[in-house]
């Protein structure tokens, strides 16, 4: 059997990111290039959100595992820092999907990442943007908490990056 890129990237949005499993690697953007050599070996280039991620290893056998699982068994799974890795580069879907987890999405953002868009988050309870960034240390490095002025809830922000 033949398979092409959008094959693969249709298997791997089973692979979910372990600290937020509502949202697969293909919705977070890590999964950056699929190659598929003459012979059908499939090789996946990854570029994790963080340098210094925990759960890099653990994404990098849960690609190879879905593949395997799916009867793809000459692979390659590159882990590179080549194309690097930004908020924006996570899809509609999958800022939708982190909303309704009740993380706020990272805003977008042009070229230049101005470190006052931190402060700022849309609640993913009510959609207010009467928000204060209580810290910008969440429970991991990707997140930030944030309180809502308007339904009271504490809530956490995908960073942007």
């Amino acid at each position: 059997m033949t398979r092409t890129k959008k094959d693969i990237l249709t298997l791997l949005e089973e692979v979910k990111d372990p600290e937020i499993p509502v949202l697969s690697l293909v919705d977070l953007g890590v999964i950056t290039g699929i190659e598929i050599s003459d012979t059908g070996h499939v090789t996946v280039h990854m570029t994790p959100t963080f340098a210094g991620c925990p759960a890099m290893d653990y994404m990098q056998k849960d690609v190879e595992r879905t593949l395997e699982k799916h009867g793809i068994t000459s692979h390659t799974v590159n882990m590179t820092f080549d194309n690097p890795w930004d908020s924006n580069k996570i899809s509609e879907r999958g800022r939708q999907h982190l909303k309704e987890f009740g993380l706020a999405p990272p805003p977008m953002y042009n070229l230049v990442l101005d470190l006052d868009i931190l402060e700022y988050a849309t609640c993913p309870y009510c959609n207010s943007e009467n928000t204060t960034m209580r810290t910008p240390f969440g429970p991991t490095l990707c997140r930030s908490m944030h309180y809502c002025n308007d339904c009271r809830q504490m809530f956490e922000q995908f960073k942007p990056l």
